[in-house]
């Protein structure tokens, strides 16, 4: 119970710190600004703490089923400080030969993303001529850099996966207990719905990444929130763009890999029946 209970309490924490990373990073957070932050930090930090602290799962997904919760948390931590780098570089604070070099690492895939009718043209025309937080170079940059931190996470998982390190096959693996929100007793086989589910999530956060940039605007304008002109909305912004594909892929093909650890199991049985099955004469 105590190292549950630390484990939380540690895991909290980082949370809090993942949040208050931009406002930490990019120079010009107001103080109000600062105290908004810390106190969604702190209530993520909560949630956190009561999520894994407690013996029945809520809706934190794949709790007891490490490291796809560490993958994306670091993904998202990773994103957020290249991302307020390059914000804090832009306002002419910090190393200049790092801004330098992320700058011209995020460059070359942002430059591909930049297609007619993308998401990222979409942004950047988008741009205000004066009075816009980041160029639309830095923004160009920002977003490959995200792109890259995204590939990276998703690499790393589908590097678990392939290599059957996940889950970890020495420790009972609790559907339940890893999937909150799924019932697998409604609605027929549950291997079948696990595969709709998985390809379903595969495909949204494919479709999110051009959705989600436009609908970000449109929400924006609508209620005339300054998304363009403030570094750190910006920063957030970019990251949830890349952030949220990532965990919806994640989470679609982790849902495909327990699907197959049911099948692989009912066969199991099926054969461990047949095998102590009488045999005609």
């Amino acid at each position: 119970m105590l190292t549950r209970v630390l484990g939380a309490l540690l895991r909290a924490l980082l949370v809090v710190v993942v949040v208050s990373t931009p406002s930490l990073l990019v120079p010009g957070t107001t103080e109000e600004a600062a105290q908004v932050v810390m106190l969604i930090a702190l209530a993520f930090g909560a949630f956190t703490a009561l999520e894994y602290g407690s013996t029945f799962p809520a809706l934190v997904e794949f709790r007891d089923a490490p490291p796809f919760n560490r993958v994306r948390v670091l993904s998202l931590f990773v994103m957020l400080i290249v991302l307020s780098l390059v914000a804090r570089g832009a306002q002419g604070v910090g190393d200049t030969s790092l801004v330098l070099v992320l700058t011209a690492l995020g460059m070359v895939p942002g430059q591909l993303m930049d297609f007619a009718w993308s998401p990222l043209a979409v942004v950047l025309a988008q741009v205000p001529q004066e009075g816009a937080a980041l160029s639309g170079g830095q923004i160009t940059a920002m977003a490959g850099l995200a792109f890259l931190v995204m590939l990276g996470g998703l690499a790393v998982f589908w590097g678990l996966l392939r290599l059957r390190h996940w889950p970890n096959r020495g420790q009972p693996f609790n559907v339940w207990v890893n999937l909150p929100t799924f019932d697998p007793t409604m609605g027929g086989d549950v291997v079948a719905r696990l595969n709709r589910d998985a390809r379903v999530n595969i495909l949204l956060g494919l479709a999110a990444t051009f959705i989600l940039p436009v609908a970000g605007l449109k929400v924006a304008g609508h209620f005339d929130l300054l998304i363009l002109t403030s570094p750190q909305v910006m920063v957030w912004g970019i990251a949830l763009w890349m952030f949220l594909p990532l965990s919806m892929v994640m989470r679609g093909l982790a849902m495909l890999r327990v699907a197959e650890m049911i099948r692989e199991r009912r066969a199991r049985l099926v054969a461990g029946v047949l095998s102590d099955a009488p045999q005609p004469a």
